[in-house]
């Protein structure tokens, strides 16, 4: 254990705490990332304080720091984490005797319900590329893929070509913290699949190419689905997840059991599935409203 006479210098155990999380957690580079940030920032609010040094009463006006800021709840909630992490992670490893953050509050977050699209909604959007050009078909790939196995848009663009078994129906995925799971994919989404394939004209390893023949980002796969939600006149602005979440919903609408639900979208915690009853339970509630007679 490394000492100076100030103790034991947050900077350099900050390197640590990120080190295990890449190499012992397996988190993802965006998690890091905002570890990392988040971090960072308390370290400059510190002035880089020895962490054993380091005592509830400095966590709370750190707090109060961070409700001056004009943070949203969640952005304050998520720093309160990192800092729990790290400060559970330095008494594991013997670095200091008490945890100062146990005691941290994180503020109440308002459950915000996820927007998802119906299944008439879908279809138009599903069918909104034109299959006659490349590109199309690639689109039509894409959107039948996102809704066919509620991917993650990150899933997706990792998706390599082998990935793929048109014979058992099944994706190959590589989920958060680099877990591995077999997802099962629709017949019409494999139809899109092969389609696209076929009409690719250089081979590579990657399944969704850009335009300029390498792998489809992120980014890109937000941009294609707006484009052709325009094209079906939804109008409204869609992310890749709010089709995870119309995959979630309709399962659940048309009987399938959470647990089943949860294992389909990689959730490690049931808790984190169990926001979809809650759409399912209001559109329950509109429908006995509007069909009761005396409701």
């Amino acid at each position: 254990m490394i000492r100076t006479s100030t103790g034991l210098l947050m900077n350099r155990y900050i390197d640590k705490f990120i080190s295990y999380l890449q190499i012992e957690k397996n988190f993802s580079p965006h998690t890091i990332t905002n570890y990392s940030l988040d971090l960072t920032e308390f370290m400059g609010f510190m002035e880089n304080m020895a962490v054993d040094h380091i005592r509830y009463l400095h966590l709370r006006k750190y707090l109060a720091h961070l409700r001056t800021q004009q943070l949203k709840p969640r952005s304050i909630a998520r720093k309160l984490s990192s800092l729990r992490s790290f400060f559970r992670f330095l008494q594991r490893e013997g670095l200091i005797q008490e945890n100062p953050a146990v005691l941290l509050i994180t503020p109440k977050l308002d459950k915000t319900l996820p927007k998802f699209l119906s299944e008439k909604e879908m279809v138009a959007l599903i069918e909104a590329p034109a299959l006659e050009a490349r590109a199309g078909r690639r689109d039509r790939a894409i959107l039948e893929t996102l809704y066919s196995s509620g991917l993650r848009v990150s899933e997706l663009v990792g998706l390599d070509v082998d990935h793929v078994d048109f014979i058992s129906n099944m994706l190959r995925v590589m989920g958060k913290g680099k877990k591995e799971r077999l997802v099962p994919v629709g017949d019409k989404a494999l139809d899109a699949l092969k389609a696209y394939l076929d009409a690719r004209k250089a081979p590579h390893r990657a399944l969704f190419l850009n335009k300029n023949g390498t792998r489809l980002s992120s980014r890109s796969v937000r941009n294609i689905i707006n484009k052709h939600i325009l094209a079906a006149s939804l109008g409204m602005k869609v992310s890749p997840h709010v089709l995870r979440h119309s995959f979630a919903t309709h399962l659940l609408e048309r009987g399938a059991d959470l647990r089943s639900v949860q294992e389909l979208l990689g959730h490690v915690n049931l808790s984190t599935t169990q926001i979809y009853t809650h759409i399912t339970t209001e559109r329950l509630k509109d429908v006995y409203d509007r069909a009761h007679p005396r409701a």
